[in-house]
This record gives C-alpha cells, sequence and structure tokens, in this order.
C-alpha cells in the first residue's frame, strides 16, 4: 500500500501518479518541450524551461516515481474526464510534504488550452481533501509569482473559498531563468478547510 493514491478523481478530472511504472515520459515531453504549441506561455512563470530533449522528461518521471515511492512527495497527471478534450494530459499537480512542519506545498500547471475551465480550483480542492483526509497535515501552501496574474486569480478564488489567507510577499523565493524572484505565498489551514465545508 502507498501513503499516497496511486489515482483519484474528482468531478470532473482523473488524477494518475506520475511514475515510470505505467506511465510513458513521451507523452509529456511532447507538451513541455521546446517548440511545443504555448509552451513558452505555460513555462514564463515556472521555475522549470521547456524540455530540450527526451531525457529531461524520462528524468523527471524518474525522480516523481522514487519520491511517490518513498513518500516524500506525489505528481499526478491530471485529464480530463469529460468534454471535447477528455483523456488528453491537462497538466500536473503535485503535493510537497514537509512531515515535521505537518504542512504540503501545492503546485501546478495546466495546458494553455484548459485555461480557464475552473481546473485549478478543482484540482485544489480534492488535493485539499488529500492533504487534510488522507495525509493528517495542518496547513497547505501555495505561491505564485507577482507577475503572473491568471495564477492570481485562480489561487485567490480558491483560497477564499476554503477560508484561507494571503500569507504575503516572499522575497527572492524561487528562480526563472536564473534570476531570484519574488513570490505570493498563501494558505489554508485545516482548521479553515473545515469551517469551509
Amino acid at each position: 500500500m502507498s501513503l499516497f493514491p496511486m489515482e483519484m478523481e474528482s468531478d470532473r478530472l482523473r488524477y494518475e501518479r506520475v511514475h515510470p511504472d505505467g506511465f510513458d515520459a513521451y507523452e509529456l515531453y511532447e507538451h513541455v518541450r521546446a517548440g511545443a504549441p504555448h509552451v513558452d506561455e505555460l513555462t514564463e512563470y515556472m521555475t522549470w524551461d521547456p524540455h530540450e530533449h527526451p531525457k529531461e522528461a524520462f528524468d523527471w518521471v524518474e525522480r516523481c516515481g522514487e519520491e511517490f515511492d518513498d513518500g516524500s512527495a506525489a505528481n499526478y497527471l491530471v485529464r480530463p474526464t469529460e468534454g471535447d478534450r477528455a483523456g488528453e494530459l491537462a497538466g500536473t499537480a503535485g503535493i510537497y510534504p514537509d512531515w515535521d512542519r505537518r504542512i504540503a506545498v501545492f503546485g501546478t500547471w495546466f495546458r494553455k488550452p484548459f485555461w480557464g475551465r475552473g481546473y485549478s480550483g478543482e484540482r485544489a480542492a480534492r488535493m485539499l481533501e488529500l492533504a487534510f483526509d488522507r495525509l493528517d497535515l495542518e496547513v497547505v501552501a501555495v505561491a505564485h509569482d507577482p507577475d503572473n496574474e491568471q495564477s492570481r486569480r485562480a489561487i485567490e478564488k480558491y483560497v477564499e473559498r476554503f477560508g484561507g489567507h494571503t500569507e504575503g510577499r516572499i522575497r527572492n523565493d524561487i528562480v526563472i531563468d536564473d534570476e531570484p524572484r519574488d513570490s505570493i505565498r498563501y494558505s489554508i489551514t485545516i482548521e479553515e478547510w473545515k469551517r469551509s465545508g
């Protein structure tokens, strides 16, 4: 039995673990490689760059599998279960616990054709349930680059929905294109989450 579930579902989305057992890294590479449609927009505010060759995707999938197996983190492929793009790889959702501090950081990205569909909030709701109900954590945190307006709107919407708060600006918190950047961080506690339900 695994600490993290191998698969999950929410209303419109299916989550499958990123792991070399059962996932073809070429499918990921096709969407995150240099020159892929909209990849520059996708990675503009990310801490990773478009992949220059398939080995980068394979290495990431391998690392995700190791983290999943040892209980240090879980990354999921997110796929719509309905609509015109059902079954396509829409993006990823990650949860990175710090077990000693009983906190987890969320990470996510979606391909541009899946922007504006409310998937970020749906994914957050499912991952909060995982963090608090299954993993018995006490706080979830999420952050975005201050210039990323789309992420700001999506995050603020679900943080408010679940009773969380803006913690503020963390200076030089992330590195993008080899340059330190600030981030805006938010958090939701298990008590806030329970009250919102």
